[in-house]
């Protein structure tokens, strides 16, 4: 009995007490988040490019 009340407790908050983003809303922050993700990306790239050309020069010595 408590998992039917606990389901319709959900159903309740899920229909009336959540407030969803609009169609606008999400587009931007789904642009936000796919900028982020190429700084990210490109952050990281350089980093390793930066980490590959130290390792090349360490061992380029020996």
């Amino acid at each position: 009995m408590k998992i039917v009340e606990n389901l319709k407790a959900s159903y309740n908050e899920l229909v009336h007490k959540t407030s969803w983003p609009t169609t606008k809303e999400l587009a931007n922050s789904s642009v936000l988040v796919l900028i982020a993700s190429l700084v990210l990306a490109l952050v990281v790239w350089v980093m390793d490019l930066c980490f590959e050309w130290l390792m090349t020069l360490i061992y380029g010595l020996f």
